[in-house]
C-alpha cells in the first residue's frame, strides 16, 4: 500500500506500518485471499449492482444518462468503542437540531439571546413562515437525519455538515452490505459486525410512530417520490419496498373529508405518515409553488389541522443551511446545557466583513462553499484549483459574500481502497443515518462511507467521481 501523507490519519495503518486493531482480523482473511480471484470479486459486485439498478443521475450533465455508483470491495471499519463515542455526539446533535426547528418557529429564544443573528433566517428560502406556530405530532421535526462526518485522527472526528431536510443514500449503505455478505459470506462469520439491515424495519416503526392522534392502531405510511425521472427514485422505491409501505407521487393522492387519501382499486384511503421525497417548494401548490405537480393541493391544510404527519417536516431545510452549520456549536450548547461532543469543522463566514478579508487573503488554502449548496457543486477546493479558477471565485465571493462559507483544507482519513495494483489510501467522510421519534432516537450502526477514488482527491460525492464502501461496526 502506498504511504499515506504525514498529516494524514490512516485507518488500517499505524505509522509505522503495523495494522490497526480495527483490521487486524480483515488483514489477516485478505492475506489468504488470490488477487486475481478478488479481482473477479470486484466485476461481480458491478454486474450485482447493474443487476439491482443501483444508479444516480449527475445534474447538470449534458448526457443527463444514469450511471452506476462506484462501489469498493474493502470496508471502512470502525470498532465498537469509537462507535459509541460517536453516537453520544450524534444523538446530542439531533436533539439539539429538533429543539432548535421548535424553537426557531415558536419563541426564537435563541434569537432573543443574541446567540443567533436573526438574518440568518428571515431572508433564507428554507425557513417557512407557515410553519409558525405549529408543532408537528410527536414534537417532531427532524424524522430522519444524515450526519456527515469526517475524521482526522485516531479519536478525532468532526462534523461536516447536516442533512436534516431530505438526506438520502441509505440504500447504498444496504446494497453495499448486502453485496459483501454474498460475495464473502465467510468474513462475517469470521468478523462479528453489527448489522444494518433491519434499517427498513427501524424506519417503518419509527414513522409509524410519529403518527398523528387521530390516526388508526396500524397506521398506514406512504413514501411520496416525484417520479422516476428523480435522481434518487431508486432509493424511493427501495425503501417503499422494504418498509412494506405505499410508493406513491403526487397525483396517486387528494384531500377527500379532510384527509389525505390515496387512490386505491377500492376507492380512496387515508395516509397517516408521509415520507416525502419532494422539496418544500413542491409539496403544496396551494401553499407554496402553484405550478407544481409533484405535491397535494391542500396537504398543508390537512398537516396543520393534525391529520397527517409528514416526515420530514416541512421547514427542516434551515438546518441544512451551511451559516447555520456555523453556529451549530452555540446551538448544542443553548438547548442541551452541554458542550458539544463532536466538533465542527472551522468554518469563516463570508457575510462578515472581517472573516471575508480573511478569506479573499488565503483563498488559495481554502474550501468554500456556497451556503445552500449539496452535493459537491458551487464550491471551490482552493489547493486544487488553477489560477483562472481562482479568480473567477474571487469574483463571485465579492460579488455576494453572504452565499459563502469557508473552511480550511483538511486532513482528512483515508481507507484503502482496492485497485489494479493492490491496496492504496483514499479519502473518505461517513454518513451516518438517524431516525427520531417520540420514542427516542435511534442510530444505525455504521453508515453510508463515500470515497473520493481520484488518488489525492477530497471529493468523496459521486457526482463528482466518488463512490461508497461498506461501513462497518465492529460488535465488540
Amino acid at each position: 500500500m502506498n504511504a499515506p501523507g504525514p498529516a494524514q490519519f490512516d485507518e488500517m495503518h499505524e505509522a509505522d506500518g503495523s495494522v490497526r486493531d480495527a483490521y487486524r482480523e480483515y488483514e489477516k482473511w485478505l492475506n489468504e485471499q488470490d488477487s486475481a480471484g478478488m479481482r473477479r470479486k470486484g466485476f461481480e459486485a458491478e454486474s450485482f449492482f447493474r443487476r439491482t439498478g443501483i444508479t444516480f443521475n449527475v445534474y447538470g450533465d449534458n448526457d443527463a444518462e444514469e450511471r452506476l455508483i462506484p462501489f469498493d470491495m474493502v470496508p471502512r471499519i470502525i470498532t465498537g468503542r469509537e462507535w459509541r463515542h460517536l453516537s453520544r455526539g450524534i444523538e446530542q446533535r439531533v436533539r439539539a437540531l429538533n429543539a432548535f426547528m421548535h424553537d426557531l418557529y415558536h419563541r426564537q429564544e435563541i434569537i432573543r439571546s443574541g446567540r443567533l443573528p436573526e438574518r440568518l433566517f428571515r431572508h433564507n428560502n428554507a425557513w417557512l413562515p407557515q410553519m409558525v406556530g405549529f408543532t408537528p405530532p410527536g414534537g417532531v421535526y427532524t424524522h430522519i437525519v444524515g450526519i456527515d462526518l469526517v475524521r482526522t485522527g485516531a479519536d478525532e472526528f468532526m462534523v461536516l455538515e447536516d442533512n436534516a431536510r431530505t438526506p438520502s443514500g441509505v440504500s447504498y449503505m444496504l446494497e453495499n452490505r448486502e453485496t459483501m455478505m454474498a460475495m464473502f459470506p465467510e468474513l462475517f462469520s469470521r468478523i462479528k459486525v453489527q448489522q444494518v439491515s433491519d434499517y427498513p424495519r427501524r424506519l417503518g416503526k419509527s414513522l409509524a410512530a410519529c403518527a398523528p392522534p387521530r390516526a388508526s392502531s396500524n397506521p398506514r405510511v406512504a413514501v411520496l417520490t416525484p417520479g422516476i425521472y428523480n435522481s434518487a427514485y431508486f432509493e424511493h422505491a427501495f425503501l417503499a419496498d422494504q418498509m412494506g409501505a405505499e410508493l406513491v407521487e403526487g397525483s396517486d393522492l387528494r384531500v377527500v373529508d379532510g384527509r389525505v387519501q390515496m387512490r386505491t382499486t377500492c376507492g380512496f384511503e387515508p395516509i397517516d405518515v408521509l415520507y416525502r421525497r419532494v422539496d418544500d417548494e413542491f409539496l403544496d401548490p396551494l401553499t407554496f409553488n402553484p405550478d407544481s405537480v409533484l405535491g397535494v393541493p391542500g396537504i398543508m391544510d390537512v398537516y396543520r389541522d393534525g391529520g397527517i404527519t409528514i416526515a420530514n417536516a416541512p421547514g427542516t431545510g434551515v438546518a441544512d443551511d451551511k451559516a447555520i452549520y456555523s453556529f451549530m456549536p452555540e446551538i448544542v450548547e443553548f438547548y442541551t446545557g452541554e458542550q458539544p461532543l463532536l466538533p465542527n469543522v472551522q468554518t469563516w463566514r463570508c457575510a462578515d466583513p472581517d472573516s471575508l478579508k480573511y478569506v479573499l487573503e488565503n483563498l488559495p488554502e481554502l474550501v468554500v462553499k456556497e451556503v445552500h449548496g449539496s452535493g459537491g457543486y458551487g464550491m471551490l477546493i482552493g489547493p486544487t484549483s488553477s489560477k483562472k479558477e481562482l479568480a473567477q471565485f474571487r469574483k463571485k465571493l465579492e460579488a455576494a459574500p453572504e452565499n459563502y462559507i469557508a473552511q480550511p483544507t483538511l486532513s482528512l482519513s483515508t481507507c484503502p481502497i482496492f485497485t489494479r495494483k493492490g491496496l492504496a489510501p483514499r479519502h473518505v467522510d461517513l454518513r451516518p443515518f438517524v431516525l427520531v421519534s417520540p420514542e427516542g432516537v435511534d442510530i444505525t450502526p455504521g453508515g453510508l462511507t463515500r470515497v473520493a477514488l481520484k488518488k489525492g482527491s477530497l471529493v468523496v460525492n459521486s457526482s463528482q467521481g466518488g463512490g461508497t464502501k461498506d461501513s462497518w461496526v465492529l460488535d465488540d
